[in-house]
């Protein structure tokens, strides 16, 4: 039918056919090249225009000191009927307090009680909001920087082999971490931390692990932190906490792989590099995919994380530009 319409227009009014065809010209060419203050597609657009576009935001960080550190020395060696060794790592005097079969529901009212009615502060806060629906409880006195591990256990009548099929309503172990001087909970902002741990048992074997770690600030927030995605390889247990079978084997699929054990090694050191130039140390986070595998040089240029090809939508850096030129002079 247009293809009708515009015959017959030509055949009786062609100067009108022609005028309406260079006005249709005009119109397509004026948008194309920008003519009415709309974007440039990105076909014509040059270089630089659109390595500008493709920045991605940078987030804004504030920086706080966190007074708390706790890690599982060994992992492998931890069970609900043999207990678990915890390492805490704190800046000043604190309390380790561990709940065994915490209930899930209580643990999450508290946090949000925390933010809305009153502040954890101190363990029996805690024991408060959680209506002291736990099945044992013990507590260390942590001295500033002491590193010394804590032996955590059940006792034995409580016969307690298992928290039941999955989905659970018991965390297995809830460690929560508060600062024993009470004029220190002025000085820093966050004044407790709390850490979901996961322990084996009969019923789910799945290794141990900290499952969930937040940080409950004075002022009311609390903030669960996550796990960066290092594009280096985490360092590989001691010989010492893997069997000798498990052993034999990585050294087997080393050898079918044609490499030795310091091949790997040397790798793993090499691996600290941007995963695009492979020269820039690894400087950048990536949200929401939390990867770090860029450097500096290398962030301008992408709008997908090089890893998983995920939108990016802020990033920040592990360290400053004048933090970096402090350590590299303090390596020299």
């Amino acid at each position: 039918m247009a293809a009708v319409f515009l015959v017959t227009l030509y055949e009786y009014l062609p100067l009108f056919y022609i005028t309406v065809v260079f006005v249709c010209f005009l119109v397509t060419s004026g948008l194309v090249l920008g003519w009415f203050g709309l974007g440039v597609p990105v076909i014509l657009r040059n270089s630089e225009e659109t390595e500008s576009s493709a920045r991605v935001l940078k987030k804004r960080m504030r920086q706080v000191k966190n007074p708390f550190g706790l890690e599982i020395p060994y992992p492998a060696a931890a069970s609900v009927t043999k207990g678990i060794a915890l390492r805490p790592d704190c800046l000043e005097d604190c309390l380790l307090t561990c709940y065994w079969g915490c209930n899930i529901q209580k643990l999450h009212e508290a946090l949000q009680k925390h933010i809305y009615c009153f502040r954890i502060k101190t363990p029996q806060a805690l024991e408060d909001a959680l209506y002291s629906e736990y099945l044992y409880r013990q507590q260390y006195f942590i001295k500033k920087n002491d590193k010394e591990e804590k032996y955590c256990q059940l006792p034995e009548d409580a016969q307690v082999v298992d928290f039941g099929p999955v989905p659970r309503s018991q965390y297995p172990l809830v460690a929560l971490l508060t600062l024993a001087d009470e004029e220190d909970r002025e000085i820093y902002d966050i004044i407790a931390m709390v850490a979901v741990i996961h322990i084996p048992d009969e019923s789910y074997r799945l290794s141990c692990r900290i499952l969930y770690q937040y940080l409950l600030l004075a002022q009311g927030q609390y903030h669960d932190l996550k796990q960066l995605f290092m594009s280096a390889n985490s360092t590989a247990p001691s010989p010492s906490d893997a069997s000798t079978g498990e052993r034999s084997t990585d050294r087997n699929l080393l050898e079918k792989a044609g490499l030795s054990e310091d091949e790997t090694e040397l790798r793993e050191e090499n691996s600290k590099d941007c995963v695009v130039c492979q020269n820039g140390t690894v400087n950048w986070v990536l949200l929401p995919c939390r990867h770090t595998c860029l450097c500096d040089g290398c962030i301008k240029y992408f709008q997908q994380c090089p890893m998983c090809r995920q939108f990016v939508l802020e990033s920040f850096p592990l360290c400053s530009k004048k933090e970096q030129d402090d350590d590299e002079s303090t390596h020299i």
